[in-house]
């Protein structure tokens, strides 16, 4: 089958979802689809995990830890090397934990708590992404099947054209020369038909990568979702709500701390030590010693190469780079607010022109039509009215689309391009779960909070 084949069978599978059907999916089902089947999202998702476990680890500092050895081994006593009688055991059990550090151990604690709520915030900039592509997709292949449709039918009325032009040569009434442009106008309208159907392959296959499945019969877009009143309030709701600004915050709040941290870490630590240790030794008068041992140590660094410094004015530098992030973010922000804003109002006064144009395209056609029939109009004029037809109702399309994209970026550039926002339906993450599983840093083997984690692991693989 050739190339033309397959866009053949493709646009005739297309235009007969437009037909009625038992069952059409809507804008909500193919964003809904998208949300479940995104693995965007679940790389983000694992991503937000791996920063729940960061709390975990921070949490694990300040707890005692409890460490053991065992060695055993052979000890030359008389010079003439290794023998039996010279067997050295001996078995180790230390548990130490942290008393003081200047607050170094919650402040990290603290820093890791925040670093999550920024993955939280970005996990929703990722999920307004993934649906504002969804909608994108599920627009242009609408678009695309109706321009299918469009240059089809235009295919149709330039055969009939180029009949009728034939005719009228035949009879005297044209020269050879209407009816080569009749042809020339055909041939064009052909190679326009297989471009749009090349053009709605490529529509499908996006909706796959963005869905998650082939489109099946679409349902006319509903109207369009409720935004905000004015410029001012679009803007204010995306300072207050958008994920972008919400995680440059916390990352900045990250960074402050880390700059406590980076400046108590230059001040001594005390650690709590308790020991009992066993050692036999065979030959040995005394066998099976135990020692056992309590004590407090001070830790602290006298020199260190200038380390410390430096890692306090890394943290400094860092924080400046979060809190220009933030800034950025805020402008960012307020610029795809009014962007989207600016396109909805463009598409809708495009929307109204090209109804105004094909109302006016479609009279001055028929006009055309029956002035060629008394001789005062020539081919080619009725075959540019023609055109002017097919153009306008084209720019139709896109402006169409174009306004329904404008209103869905205007929610995500506001920050309400969500699941949850939309009432899609879905079954959506629960980033509580997970955290609030891990964030006492369980032992999975031995504790109930560890069983809960793993039934929650489990879920997640099932998922």
């Amino acid at each position: 089958m050739g190339i033309k084949s397959k866009l053949i069978s493709v646009a005739a599978v297309a235009l007969m979802s437009t037909t009625p059907v038992a069952w059409a999916e809507s804008l909500s089902d193919a964003m809904a689809s998208a949300y479940k089947s995104s693995g965007l999202l679940k790389q983000n998702q694992a991503i937000l995990r791996a920063a729940d476990e960061d709390v975990a680890i921070s949490l694990s500092a300040l707890r005692p830890t409890i460490e053991y050895s065992l060695s055993h081994g052979w000890a030359d006593t008389d010079g003439r090397g290794p023998t039996p009688d010279g067997r050295q055991t001996s078995a180790t059990l230390t548990a130490s934990m942290l008393l003081y550090n200047f607050g170094r151990g919650k402040m990290g604690v603290q820093a890791s708590k925040e670093l999550v709520l920024a993955a939280r915030d970005t996990l929703v900039g990722v999920e307004q992404n993934v649906l504002l592509r969804s909608v994108r997709a599920y627009l242009n292949v609408r678009s695309a099947i109706e321009n299918v449709a469009l240059q089809g039918n235009s295919v149709r009325v330039l055969t009939q054209e180029l009949r009728a032009a034939n005719d009228r040569f035949d009879v005297g009434e044209v020269t050879q020369t209407d009816v080569a442009i009749a042809r020339a106008r055909l041939a064009s309208a052909r190679s326009g038909e297989v471009s749009a159907r090349g053009q709605l392959e490529i529509a499908r296959e996006e909706y796959r990568a963005s869905v998650g499945h082939l489109p099946k019969g679409l349902s006319t877009p509903p109207h369009l979702p409720a935004t905000a009143k004015s410029l001012e309030a679009a803007k204010s709701v995306a300072r207050q709500r958008h994920p972008d600004i919400q995680a440059a915050q916390h990352q900045v709040a990250a960074a402050e701390i880390g700059i406590k941290v980076a400046k108590t870490a230059m001040m001594p630590s005390v650690v709590g030590q308790a020991q009992t240790a066993y050692s036999d030794t065979v030959g040995d008068s005394t066998q099976g010693n135990f020692n056992n041992s309590i004590g407090i140590t001070v830790r602290g660094e006298i020199y260190s190469g200038g380390l410390r410094s430096a890692q306090y004015r890394k943290a400094v530098a860092q924080a400046e780079q979060a809190r220009s992030g933030l800034y950025l973010s805020r402008l960012s922000v307020d610029q795809n607010v009014a962007n989207a804003w600016s396109q909805m109002a463009i598409a809708a006064a495009q929307l109204e022109a090209t109804d105004r144009q094909i109302r006016a395209s479609r009279v001055a056609l028929r006009g055309a039509r029956e002035e060629a029939t008394l001789g005062s109009r020539t081919t080619l004029d009725v075959l540019n009215a023609e055109q002017e037809l097919l153009n306008a109702e084209a720019a139709r399309i896109s402006a169409q689309a174009d306004r329904y994209y404008a209103a869905y970026s205007l929610l995500s550039a506001m920050g309400l391009l969500t699941a949850e926002h939309l009432k899609l339906g879905v079954v959506t993450y629960d980033a509580e779960a997970y955290y609030n599983a891990v964030r006492n840093a369980p032992v999975r083997q031995v504790s109930p909070q560890g069983q809960k984690l793993d039934a929650i692991i489990e879920l997640l693989g099932k998922n």
